[in-house]
C-alpha cells in the first residue's frame, strides 16, 4: 500500500535532544518573579512540569502552559498568575533558545519527502503554546516544509491517545491510517500510540528516553535512513 504522508514528532526526532536541565530555565523565571523565594518557586515549577509529562502514561489529557502555571501559582500562594505566564513564556523561551537545535538532516529529509509528493505533518506533545515551537521551526527553515503542525497544548489529548493521531491524519488529509507513517523517538508515546492508531511506526533510536515493550515497523539512527524505508512501503 502506498504512503501518502509522513508525520513527525518534534523533540528528539526533528530537533536534537536537549540536555540542558529544566531546572536552569525555570530558575531564571523564579529569580525574576520572586528573588527572595527563588529556590521554592523553582522547585514548584519543576515539579509541576514533571507532573504534566507523567500524564502521558495516565489520563493522557493535554495541558497548557497557563494551566501549568496556574497550578504552580496555587501551590505557591502567589497572586501573580498573569504576570507569571507572561514572564515565563518570555524568559523560559529565551533560556531555551541557545539549546534548541534541529537535526542538520531534518531540512533535506523533509524536502526530499515533499519532492516525492508526500504530505508532511508534525505532532508534538507539549504544554507550550504554538509560538514557542513555531519560533524555532521558522528560524531554521522547517516550518515551510511541514504542511500541518499540531501541538497538544491546543488539543484535548496528547500522544499516545488515538485522538491525537486521528487529528494529525485529518490535518494531512489521510483517511486510511495505513497510508501514513509516524516517526518518533519515544517507544510509548510515539510508537505504541501510532501503531495503536493504525499508522506505520518508525522509531528514531535514542538512549535518552524510557523504553517500552513495543515493536516498531522500522528503526533508524539518522533521518535520511527514513527515505528508503518509506520508498519500500
Amino acid at each position: 500500500m502506498a504512503v501518502d504522508a509522513v508525520i513527525f514528532d518534534w523533540g528528539g526526532t526533528l530537533s536534537i535532544f536537549v540536555e540542558a536541565e529544566l531546572v536552569d530555565a525555570w530558575r531564571m523565571v523564579a529569580r525574576h518573579l520572586a528573588p527572595d523565594r527563588e529556590h521554592e518557586v523553582t522547585e514548584v515549577l519543576v515539579a509541576v512540569e514533571e507532573e504534566f509529562w507523567a500524564t502521558t502514561s495516565t489520563h493522557q489529557r493535554s495541558g497548557t502552559l497557563a494551566e501549568l502555571l496556574a497550578a504552580a501559582t496555587s501551590r505557591l500562594g502567589l497572586d501573580t498568575a498573569e504576570a507569571l505566564l507572561e514572564e515565563a513564556a518570555t524568559h523560559h523561551l529565551d533560556a531555551w533558545t541557545p539549546h534548541i537545535r534541529h537535526d542538520p538532516d531534518a531540512r533535506p529529509t523533509l524536502r526530499t519527502l515533499r519532492d516525492r509528493g508526500l504530505r508532511i505533518g508534525l505532532l508534538s506533545n507539549t504544554h507550550w503554546p504554538r509560538p514557542f515551537h513555531e519560533h524555532f521551526l521558522e528560524r531554521d527553515g522547517l516550518a515551510e516544509l511541514i504542511d500541518a503542525r499540531l501541538y497538544t497544548s491546543e488539543m484535548p489529548y496528547q500522544k499516545p491517545h488515538p485522538s491525537a493521531f486521528k487529528a494529525a491524519l485529518d490535518a494531512v488529509a489521510v483517511g486510511d491510517p495505513g497510508r501514513a507513517v509516524f516517526v518518533g523517538d519515544r517507544p510509548f508515546d510515539d510508537i505504541s500510540g501510532a501503531k495503536g492508531a493504525g499508522l506505520h511506526a518508525v522509531l528514531r533510536a535514542s538512549g535518552s528516553v524510557p523504553g517500552y515493550d513495543v515493536e516498531p515497523d522500522a528503526v533508524i539512527d539518522r533521518l535520511p535512513e527514513l527515505l528508503e524505508i518509506v520508498s519500500r512501503w
